[in-house]
């Protein structure tokens, strides 16, 4: 039983995991996989996102996504940035503004000079914010560890100990008696509410927390 309710209790961390992991999968949808690059000025020509480089031109349509971070060089439109900012209201853009990748373009054409590509855009920092925050540990957490390290073992020897106590008194015919005692010891001291309990709100927590817009730095609350 002891075995079966630490395997249940990794299975549940490790769903916990995979759950929130897609928060993280969404923030990525939000990046095209392919951009409308203008070459000499007026060719348009579909290009990877991974083949972006700055300084291109590139063409955003109505409903399209912005690709990168950029500055607006030609045109004008209204940029749905709630994604970033949380603001539900279209900010409108013109040349000279800035752009966010990830946002929509919702009407108007605008052509944008390319800023930051790859990890250097707002969007890819958010995304290594989250990830970075799912890894942190709180001071609780480090703590639980250390606190497991020498806990699991003492436990384990004092379950050892309480059996051959047992048997000494009620000699090898309380063997079973002696071993639902020692069984005993093992079950009232498991410290996997705390081992376990712990990360895994930790990860439900982050993870919910940037579906609804809402990034935690870490797991320390300052």
């Amino acid at each position: 039983f002891i075995i079966t309710f630490i395997l249940l209790g990794k299975y549940l961390e490790e769903r916990a995991k995979s759950n929130t992991s897609d928060a993280i999968q969404k923030l990525m949808g939000l990046q095209p996989k392919t951009v409308t690059v203008l070459q000499f000025g007026f060719e348009e020509v579909q290009t990877p996102i991974e083949q972006l480089r700055k300084g291109d031109i590139v063409l955003a349509k109505p409903g399209e996504k912005i690709a990168v971070d950029g500055v607006v060089v030609d045109g004008n439109s209204y940029v749905d940035e709630s994604s970033i900012t949380g603001e539900p209201l279209p900010v409108t853009k013109q040349a000279g503004d800035t752009v966010f990748a990830g946002t929509v373009n919702q009407q108007g054409v605008v052509k944008y000079r390319a800023t930051s590509v790859g990890s250097e855009t707002l969007l890819a920092q958010i995304i290594h914010l989250v990830q970075q925050a799912q890894g942190s540990k709180a001071p609780v957490q480090r703590l639980v560890d250390k606190v497991t390290a020498y806990f699991v073992p003492a436990v384990v020897l004092i379950s050892i100990a309480t059996f051959f106590i047992w048997v000494m008194v009620l000699g090898w015919q309380g063997a079973e008696q002696a071993m639902l005692f020692a069984i005993t010891v093992l079950v009232i001291a498991c410290p996997c509410a705390l081992g376990l309990a712990t990360p895994t709100a930790l990860m439900v927590g982050i993870g919910k927390g940037a579906a609804s817009g809402i990034l935690i730095k870490d797991a320390t609350a300052d």
